[in-house]
């Protein structure tokens, strides 16, 4: 039971409380940052249970591949950034990444050389499913998979470096929204996505979206020093702040509108549930950053990311309930 402990309080807070011995499950999920995974398993279950309420034929396997094969890339994600931060002198002991987490590398948790191998291993992983999709489905599957790698690797590594560019956001509104929830759809139902699918990844990519902002926020002055002009670097903290909110609530008014015409079941309105969620984090977002964490707070310094990450969870729990009860009993205007 010890162990159930350890890596639930891994996923519950990206950390294990240091009178707890470090076992090699707990040590690999704070490695490839498991404590998000929600959110991608999350856009891959919209994804398939989209394509399970339209389609004519559903390739439950594929479905189940696909979600998996997109945590495996987040896992992946997660370390590109990680050793690509390291070479190039972003991430350090100082820098908030090593400070909210251990650093996978900073803190001794594995070689540089052992990252480079999980890397290739996890890639390997995708690239034999990306392999079976295209053998099953077809060709067209790859260029999903493809621009999510491209996004995901050029996030941090040079000569690109999104994220340096005020793109980084925008492309993980991509990635968690159409390449994630469309090709989801795509290889389960075996045909391109309809138009009203495409509008169905908006709202949850935003809510997506508002995590790394929140993030970004958190990071704003080490990141303006180091001269990494992420979106909250080039419109400011306060405008960052209400673009978050705005981004949120639009989660509602989307899916409101996708409700109204026909696009989605009235079932995912429980959304709704999350509402005064919303206002908890609405009013964090309005109060000034605390100096001092709160007791037993495990990620500081982060704190918006918290707090939008907090909302994510419900409003995008919610939202593959409302899809799934859209199954047993189907309603629409």
């Amino acid at each position: 039971m010890s162990l159930f402990a350890n890596w639930r309080e891994v996923i519950n807070t990206a950390n294990l409380s240091p009178d707890k011995e470090m076992d090699p499950v707990s040590r690999w999920l704070i490695i490839t940052r498991a404590a998000v995974f929600s959110m991608t398993a999350t856009s891959g279950l919209i994804g398939g249970l989209l394509a399970v309420a339209i389609a004519s034929q559903v390739n439950w396997l594929n479905f189940a591949l696909a979600v998996i094969g997109l945590v495996i890339a987040h896992a992946s994600n997660n370390m590109i950034n990680d050793f690509f931060d390291l070479e190039a002198g972003v991430d350090t002991d100082e820098y908030t990444r090593a400070q909210y987490a251990p650093h996978p590398v900073l803190s001794g948790m594995i070689s540089k050389r052992g990252l480079q191998s999980a890397i290739l291993l996890v890639n390997l992983l995708d690239a034999a499913i990306l392999l079976y999709f295209v053998l099953t489905v077809d060709w067209r599957v790859m260029i999903f998979a493809l621009l999510g790698l491209f996004i995901s690797v050029f996030y941090v590594a040079p000569p690109i470096r999104l994220k340096h560019h005020g793109l980084g956001e925008p492309g993980v509104f991509l990635v968690w929204g159409p390449l994630m929830i469309g090709g989801t759809y795509y290889v389960t139902a075996g045909a391109l996505p309809p138009p009203g699918v495409w509008l169905a990844c908006v709202p949850y990519a935003l809510v997506v979206t508002t995590v790394l902002i929140g993030k970004h926020i958190d990071k704003i002055e080490a990141d303006r020093e180091k001269g990494i002009r992420t979106i909250p670097v080039i419109f400011g903290a306060r405008a960052s702040l209400w673009l978050n909110v705005a981004m949120m609530v639009g989660y509602y008014l989307v899916i409101l509108a996708l409700v109204l015409t026909g696009t989605l079941g009235i079932w995912v309105l429980l959304v709704a549930f999350a509402v005064p969620r919303l206002w908890q984090v609405i009013k964090i977002y309005r109060e000034p950053r605390p100096s001092e964490p709160p007791p037993d707070y495990p990620v500081w310094p982060l704190w918006f990311v918290s707090a939008a990450f907090y909302h994510n969870k419900l409003a995008g729990g919610l939202f593959v309930l409302g899809l799934i009860l859209n199954l047993i009993i189907p309603l629409t205007l």
